[in-house]
């Protein structure tokens, strides 16, 4: 062959690899029913809640809102919620948009596969696989400051190797309760849709309660001059906080990933994502309130914030009783996470973007073992070695990418599919997914150094994977060369 023969394959090869046949090939958007992945449909609309509130009222509340409060922004904790809530929220109904039109496993991966092409869906669904282990391990984590609050509480003490990762306390070798949590939760995930439904159910309606029984009791015990100065960190303090408690918002998204156990995903989804939202940013709020408003920001401990709160205005046995609601509520956020990891990672096996070895449901059971349980490995050894604050900033930067994704896309589709049918439309578009674009950038240019190098490092350890792999054995790609 001679050197321009080589020279024009050569320049049509990248050709293809950069157009709609190749690594930005698209993912058909299926018919009235999702692609069927042998999951059992059982979940109506308040599971659908519980579920997408099991993720976003969790750590955030139980935890993250003290350490945020004292390490970030003071009072102004509540200005960091308002801000993520923000954010979260137009991005919410964007995705409310996404799933009423792509109801199928994979959440943001899915989407993004469909509309933008497939190297954008692996980029979203690599990182993702990450970032829902790193949360399922922060709320472990979350947990386990309340469970050796409420044992010290009984005069019970754990040994110190026990209590902690290296580095977050005198003799500290491993945080043992919250290593064991995420092995639990996997466990429990791998028993069947139906039967984690009711598990997830009960203790998100045990949560909400507690939330309420806190917020009720903290109020009357509530100190004006806790809440000056406001900004004791200034606005970027605020702000810093909210792009580390910017995941605890975004528990709708582990819902959506699990849209082919859902009755009716089409039009239970886009007001499951509406209805959990709303209740969550009014727990959100109100929550933060009390918490300032009780107990000056700098004495807060950031181990069990609202215990410790509690007990600083003479409620110390209310404050076990909230210990006691914390490790059942917190445990709520890890497991809708595990669900959410493993449905994603399920969907890019499915896709032939990862090993088909994964994409088979258990034969009984219906739900993917052979993922279940290596994410609770992975979030049992995180959880176990990692602080709290390093293992949080895993969980961030790529989360706001797909935010960003996601509202970009819903715009795309809107000129390139206008007739596609859609059982949720986004308000105000194009003006709602800017604000969504906008406010998760600004929320990106906020984050640690260090969190760019980590996202940076395994986001090319993915494109790696993908090219030496997923490119090649892509069902959609299969698809193509049959027809």
């Amino acid at each position: 062959m001679s050197l321009i023969n080589r020279v024009d394959d050569a320049g049509t090869s990248r050709r293809r690899l950069f157009s709609r046949s190749g690594m930005f090939r698209l993912k058909p958007i299926g018919s009235d029913e999702p692609e069927h992945g042998g999951f059992q449909r059982s979940m109506g609309l308040w599971q659908l809640v519980a579920l997408s509130l099991g993720g976003l009222v969790g750590a955030g509340v139980f935890s993250l809102a003290g350490v945020v409060a004292h390490d970030h922004a003071g009072p102004g904790v509540l200005l960091s919620f308002l801000i993520a809530i923000v954010a979260s929220a137009a991005a919410a109904l964007c995705y409310a948009e996404f799933a009423g039109m792509v109801p199928g496993s994979g959440s943001a991966y899915t989407y993004l596969y469909a509309s933008l092409g497939e190297v954008v869906g692996w980029a979203v669904g690599w990182d993702l696989l990450l970032e829902y282990t790193a949360i399922v391990a922060v709320v472990a984590i979350s947990v386990s400051g309340y469970f050796a609050y409420l044992l010290e509480q009984v005069g019970l003490h754990l040994p110190a190797w026990s209590l902690g990762a290296p580095g977050t306390g005198a003799g500290h070798r491993v945080d043992l309760f919250a290593a064991l949590l995420c092995l639990l939760l996997a466990f429990v995930l791998s028993r069947g849709t139906r039967e984690s439904a009711r598990f997830e159910t009960v203790l998100v309606v045990l949560k909400i309660v507690i939330v309420g029984v806190v917020v009720v009791a903290g109020a009357f015990h509530l100190a004006a001059g806790n809440y000056s100065p406001f900004l004791p960190f200034g606005l970027g303090g605020a702000v810093t906080g909210a792009a580390t408690v910017f995941f605890a918002v975004y528990g709708y998204d582990a819902m959506s990933a699990a849209a082919e156990e859902s009755k009716q995903a089409k039009t239970l989804l886009p007001k499951a994502i509406v209805v959990s939202l709303g209740i969550a940013a009014v727990i959100y709020l109100l929550v933060c309130l009390v918490l300032v408003g009780m107990q000056d920001y700098r004495d807060i401990d950031t181990a069990s914030p609202f215990s410790s709160a509690l007990a600083s205005v003479g409620l110390a046995g209310l404050g076990t009783v909230v210990a006691v609601g914390g490790i059942l509520g917190i445990t709520t956020s890890a497991f809708a996470n595990m669900l959410a990891v493993s449905r994603v990672w399920f969907a890019m096996s499915r896709d032939g973007l990862l090993p088909a070895y994964f994409a088979r449901n258990h034969p009984k059971r219906q739900v993917p073992t052979r993922v279940i349980w290596p994410v609770g490995v992975g979030s049992a050894l995180i959880a176990g070695f990692l602080p709290i604050g390093e293992a949080a900033e895993l969980t961030n930067i790529g989360i706001l990418a797909a935010f960003v994704l996601v509202a970009v896309s819903v715009v795309v589709l809107r000129r390139t599919r206008p007739d596609q049918p859609r059982t949720f439309r986004t308000p105000l578009v194009p003006l709602v997914p800017a604000i969504g674009v906008v406010f998760s950038l600004w929320l990106i240019t906020n984050l640690e150094p260090v969190t760019w190098l980590r996202f940076g490092g395994w986001m090319v350890l993915g494109l790696v994977v993908y090219f030496l792999f997923g490119y090649r054995r892509s069902a959609e790609r299969a698809k193509a060369r049959v027809r």
